[in-house]
């Protein structure tokens, strides 16, 4: 249940106050997170849970090519799909404990039982793993935020929290501002990527190169949007023997 549904219950968080008084909950507004991109191909990841959240769970990992276990002793047809053409694990149980998190990376539990999400959480902790409890923050050391995803660009949204309803408009309202043009331009860029390291001999030679194209105009961006991307690759080849011939006078 969610964080907010504890109070005045028995405190189940890292504070382990007796009775719930909201503390943590109003903590985690306070509290700066320290934004990072996990690389997470071939590592391992356990859901615990087989539900709605527990599927998004799962897709959410799997597009980032980790290798996810499901613990749940029942899941959604579309999970028992990822299962049978061998996508996921699906261990057909409910969670046992510390065991089932041994060599796993990160853990994230999905169930609708209190109980279950606070073991999950205290078996990561005492591993010092990555743990997040679905809509519980005060028993996460991580969380998720909302993403906006178009080729390699990803944009993350996070309220710490405080409301998934808010990051989930501002991911409609950022992916309408910045989505596939932005997206093309960069893997454009990317390309130059090489050139320039060879190139280029120090860091504020490129960061001049790639911030001139970007910055300057003709704008790149709109050119990609109305279809122009051939006018984008000659602004990146002029900006390249423009920095090259200053390379070579320097």
């Amino acid at each position: 249940m969610p964080a907010q549904a504890f109070a005045g219950k028995e405190c189940v968080c890292q504070f382990r106050k007796g009775i719930c008084d909201q503390s943590c909950v109003r903590d985690m507004l306070e509290t700066p997170l320290y934004i990072a991109c996990l690389k997470l191909k071939g590592r391992r990841a356990v859901v615990v849970g087989g539900g709605d959240i527990g599927l998004e769970k799962v897709e959410g990992l799997l597009l980032c090519d980790a290798d996810v276990t499901l613990i749940a002793p029942d899941a959604l047809p579309a999970l028992e799909e990822y299962a049978a053409e061998g996508s996921i694990s699906w261990e057909r149980r409910e969670y046992a404990g510390a065991t089932d998190l041994e060599g796993v990376f990160l853990a994230i539990a999905a169930t609708n039982q209190s109980e279950v999400n606070i073991r999950v959480s205290e078996d990561a902790e005492a591993r010092s793993m990555l743990v997040n409890v679905v809509d519980v923050p005060p028993l996460c050391n991580f969380i998720l935020p909302a993403i906006v995803r178009s080729g390699p660009l990803a944009i993350a949204i996070s309220t710490a929290g405080a409301s998934p309803a808010l990051a989930k408009r501002m991911k409609r309202e950022i992916a309408d501002a910045f989505g596939e043009p932005y997206a093309r331009l960069a893997v454009m860029l990317n390309d130059a990527r090489g050139w320039a390291k060879a190139t280029l001999p120090t860091y504020q030679d490129r960061k001049e190169f790639f911030e001139g194209i970007v910055n300057g105009e003709p704008d790149p961006v709109q050119l990609v949007r109305e279809g122009r991307e051939s006018e984008v690759l000659a602004l990146i080849e002029a900006a390249k023997e423009s920095h090259a011939a200053a390379a070579a006078d320097g």
